[in-house]
């Protein structure tokens, strides 16, 4: 299993990753690195409010609770930037970071944090923005694209360590135009992953491996837009960890047009949102 690493600013806001990291950990018998950004001595950001030094022992408590060494590493600057420099610096790692408690105003006009550390992120993320244990529903997004894979594998051999039943989950948007692939997707909804489509292979694989781990596993089809269809499988059936892949897999110019589904899911704040890059070579 992957290095486990928990990112703080002493916002509570990021408490739930550190709960969640405690959990993990302790479940899989890993010590864990504790970054910790002082952001006290950075301009326009009010963190007078949650001074670290507190923060820090009672998350040493926490981790005495559940019986997990922890290193700890502390760093003074801005969070975004520290963040992605850390993350880059143990690609093999598996990296839990929350909603930092930026003001709505500063949101606003300059985009939730998780966005910019995705972008420049590229080991796999684990975004806790809300604390739900143990992951006993585990809801697998797969877009037909490949950009899921690593964050399915990670998923799957979490999945497999905690006895979760598996969802693949793929929505169907609507299309209008007439060619063949569409018609072929949209006529064997009962049966996708049998087809010879981007989206049946995709599935087919993901199937494959879930049942050579030994897992229950089913596959939903939704259609409609892709992000609502997401978020309403969500609240519908409150799986307690969602695998997605990351836009940023590709090194065209496509995320840049794209929405990015990945941030929008994750900053709704409904569940813990597990998202990797898919690298080419990295190819199971």
């Amino acid at each position: 299993m992957l290095k486990l690493s928990v990112y703080t600013n002493g916002h509570s806001a990021t408490w739930p990753a550190l709960q969640y990291g405690a959990h993990l950990a302790e479940a899989l018998g890993q010590p864990l690195q504790l970054i910790a950004i002082d952001e006290s001595d950075q301009p326009l950001l009010p963190e007078a409010a949650h001074p670290l030094e507190a923060f820090l022992e009672q998350a040493r408590k926490l981790f005495q609770e559940h019986h997990v060494m922890y290193e700890l590493e502390i760093h003074r600057g801005h969070a975004e930037d520290i963040i992605p420099a850390r993350v880059n610096a143990s690609a093999e790692g598996l990296h839990l970071v929350a909603p930092l408690g930026r003001p709505p105003l500063r949101r606003l006009f300059w985009g939730r944090s998780f966005r910019h550390i995705m972008a420049r992120a590229v080991a796999p993320l684990l975004y806790v923005p809300r604390f739900l244990w143990p992951p006993q529903e585990v809801l697998i997004c797969v877009g037909g694209i490949g950009y899921e894979v690593t964050a399915e594998r990670i998923g799957l051999q979490l999945a497999r360590h905690f006895q979760a039943h598996v969802t693949l989950f793929t929505v169907i948007p609507h299309a209008d135009l007439d060619y063949p692939l569409v018609h072929q997707v949209q006529e064997h909804e009962q049966d996708l992953w049998e087809t010879d489509t981007p989206i049946g292979r995709a599935l087919r694989r993901g199937l494959e491996q879930a049942h050579s781990l030994g897992l229950e596993v089913a596959v939903k089809v939704r259609h409609g837009e892709v992000v609502e269809e997401i978020l309403k499988e969500i609240r519908q059936h409150k799986p307690q960890l969602i695998c997605m892949g990351s836009p940023f897999s590709s090194q065209s110019l496509r995320h840049y047009y794209m929405p990015n589904v990945t941030a929008e899911v994750a900053e709704s704040g409904l569940a813990p949102v597990l998202t990797a890059r898919f690298f080419t070579d990295h190819r199971p």
